[in-house]
């Protein structure tokens, strides 16, 4: 796959980054070869090896999925200008 100098005018348009036309050149060659890195990694041959989620091997920490008030909730409405109960009033804003 190969970038045109009119691909990488639309990339930084698409991005919001002003590139002048004497950039687009050096651009597309850098592009371009970004792509052939990508084209060059897809032959490699992964069958067989095992997803990572990262480079030592350890186990992922989790903890139970139940649902809680947060034993805080004193504190979060604290410094609310008005609340009830444990919840927090707001100005009525629809009519």
């Amino acid at each position: 796959m190969s970038v045109d100098a009119a691909t990488v005018r639309r990339i930084a348009h698409l991005a919001r980054i002003a590139v002048s036309e004497d950039d687009v050149p050096h651009l597309q060659g850098e592009l371009n070869a970004m792509l052939a890195f990508v084209e060059q990694l897809s032959e490699v041959d992964v069958a067989g090896v095992e997803p990572m989620t990262s480079v030592t091997p350890m186990q992922m920490k989790k903890r139970a999925d139940v649902v809680n008030d947060g034993e805080i909730t004193d504190d979060i409405v604290a410094n609310a200008p008005a609340t009830e109960g444990h919840f927090f009033l707001v100005p009525k804003v629809v009519e």
